[in-house]
């Protein structure tokens, strides 16, 4: 069964739920994003820019995940915990996208600000930068 959690998350757990959001990504299986997060999660894909990418409840997070669809092949990400605080984390990392821009691949340098509940993400906020070109 699931560990028993006060709210509060270990480094090791965050690492673990780092993985295990890669996997759901790479299989692009709603059971597996589903389990990620909380049934009231909010999710902020685009905190800025005014163009609406917050995904508010775990069936409107999976529904705009798996929509996606972003072929695995085409991609890799690795991600770590920075700092981890009680029910809180920051993590880092890069998402690279083989061959999507003009010089080659794309790699994006990831911050995700994570608050959990359960041993699951009950707010998830991304911040990204592309990397530029060497052109």
């Amino acid at each position: 069964g699931e560990p028993a959690y006060d709210s509060l998350v270990t480094t090791s757990e965050v690492q673990a739920w780092l993985d295990r959001y890669i996997e759901a990504w790479q299989q692009n299986d709603p059971e597996l994003v589903e389990a990620l997060f909380t049934n009231d999660a909010v999710y902020r894909f685009r905190p800025y820019g005014g163009d609406g990418r917050v995904a508010e409840g775990v069936a409107d997070i999976v529904s705009s995940w798996i929509d996606f669809d972003e072929d695995p092949a085409k991609w890799e990400a690795s991600y770590r915990p920075y700092a981890v605080d009680g029910d809180r984390a920051v993590a880092i990392g890069t998402s690279r996208y083989f061959g999507a821009g003009d010089e080659g691949d794309e790699v994006y340098h990831n911050c995700f600000l994570l608050r959990f509940a359960e041993g699951r993400c009950a707010e998830f906020t991304e911040h990204w930068m592309l990397e530029p070109s060497e052109s």
